[in-house]
């Protein structure tokens, strides 16, 4: 017997019933819960019961099995959520990692097509998608005119005209299982949710910022490493259908990657933060998603103690275009949790709207500690901690395990009465800085971040003495 299609459910109605469903009967159960609890004397936290896990599960559930849009948003909502949704719905969402199957050729083929005009005519598409995430899928397909293979993005059919309706359907199954309190703090987060979610689907602006992208580092001098975007094929770019150069490599958790000589996975390492000072110090914009699959390695002959290895950053969907009031709070966060300044720190922490002006001193001295624990790496020599330096008194970011060190600081700061709410940009930024350190960590990389950090830091200053931007 045929396979029946597992295409997306593309009927607004439908797909905003089933979440709206799933919201109602989280809601009445929590509530006859809550009931039960108080009725057997216990006035602990109702939403971290037994019974509200099950239901939490069951929502995250639905999300996966309605796909595309909502898979997406669950994703949002346990990355950004952990300041305004029980922590029990946060760790049921994260169960939706990128694990979903590609739609049969069938199901986006039409789309395709229609976007593609005559120009499909001109491709041979390989039916079967070489990789698939909740909104989009990559096929190869190769240029009948020139033999050449190329790569396209395809968007899942209808996602534009979903993405509005899904979301709303979300925000009610959030109150209706009353998951969720409004007020003017929850309507700016999921304004900026929202905000973000269309950047995702937009390819206009990310085959703009992907040409953005090569024209800053076709500037670059020439490194160890060097880092690189695919080409655009602009023909066969379109509103659903993003075109690029077909790049083979392997992921930085490949086997083949670790089992490199130090000498290369430092210089993998390196060319990895440095990228991310071109983007706070330069560029002004920052990729924010820390999924290792949004980076490809291109490795010269792997026997080698010394080769011309390339980085190949592929998606730019998740770009921040941060506004200079942004980064020079940014940059000022950076200067002072090197220095240790705590008021420097502060005022820095404040306007990247993490901490509020309002926040007792206590609180802005407890975050403050947290970032200057969060930039350990970049530290003097002589202010890293000795159990984490190698004989040659370099930083061993894989043994440091600083991500799983500041986040239990990070939450128990987080459980005191001085915590707020940070802003989603704050968000997106902590973000961006725990997928560069697991990245540099993977690596198992030994070096010292001081001398890097420094020099990108006195080329601000030097940028402000003289009126200059950058």
């Amino acid at each position: 017997m045929p396979r029946k299609p597992r295409g997306l459910k593309n009927k607004p109605l439908s797909r905003s019933l089933a979440v709206s469903l799933a919201g109602v009967r989280a809601g009445g159960a929590l509530a006859v819960d809550s009931a039960m609890q108080r009725v057997l004397g216990k006035n602990g936290d109702h939403t971290d019961s037994a019974f509200a896990r099950r239901e939490a599960q069951r929502f995250a559930e639905e999300l996966g099995r309605l796909k595309g849009t909502y898979v997406k948003i669950g994703q949002l909502l346990a990355l950004f959520g952990e300041q305004f949704l029980p922590a029990v719905l946060v760790e049921a969402l994260r169960d939706l990692a990128d694990r979903t199957e590609a739609l049969p050729w069938q199901d986006v083929e039409e789309g395709v097509r229609h976007s593609l005009g005559k120009r499909y005519a001109e491709l041979d598409i390989d039916p079967n998608a070489i990789a698939a995430a909740s909104l989009s899928q990559v096929h190869l397909a190769r240029i009948r005119a020139s033999d050449e293979w190329i790569c396209l993005k395809v968007q899942y059919p209808g996602l534009a005209e979903l993405i509005d309706s899904d979301f709303d359907a979300v925000v009610r199954m959030l109150t209706l299982a009353r998951w969720v309190q409004g007020g003017r703090d929850l309507d700016d987060w999921l304004a900026s949710l929202r905000v973000h979610l269309h950047h995702e689907i937009d390819y206009f602006r990310e085959a703009r910022l992907l040409r953005s992208t090569a024209d800053k580092l076709g500037k670059l001098p020439d490194g160890m490493v060097s880092l690189q975007v695919p080409q655009l094929f602009d023909r066969y770019c379109t509103e659903t259908v993003l075109a690029m150069e077909f790049v083979d490599g392997y992921s930085v958790a490949d086997p083949a990657v670790l089992a490199l000589p130090l000498p290369r996975r430092n210089a993998l390492a390196e060319a990895m933060l440095e990228l991310f000072f071109f983007e706070v110090y330069h560029w002004g914009a920052l990729q924010t998603d820390p999924n290792f699959g949004n980076y490809l390695l291109c490795l010269d002959d792997r026997r080698r103690n010394s080769g011309r290895d390339r980085i190949v950053l592929l998606d730019f969907g998740s770009v921040m275009e941060c506004d200079g009031k942004f980064l020079a709070d940014l940059r000022l966060t950076i200067d002072a949790g090197l220095r240790e300044d705590e008021s420097d720190l502060i005022k820095g922490l404040t306007g990247l709207g993490c901490l509020q002006p309002s926040t007792s001193e206590e609180g802005k001295q407890l975050f403050a500690r947290f970032c200057i624990q969060l930039l350990e790496p970049l530290r003097p020599p002589e202010r890293l901690p000795a159990e984490y330096l190698n004989s040659q008194g370099r930083y061993c970011w894989g043994q440091s395990q600083l991500m799983q060190r500041a986040g239990r600081l990070g939450a128990t700061f987080a459980a005191t009465r001085h915590f707020s709410r940070p802003s989603r940009d704050f968000a997106l930024l902590a973000r961006k800085l725990s997928g560069l350190f697991n990245f540099i960590a993977l690596l198992d990389a030994e070096f010292n971040g001081y001398g890097m950090a420094t020099r990108y830091i006195s080329g601000w200053h030097k940028g402000k003495r003289y009126g200059k931007q950058g």
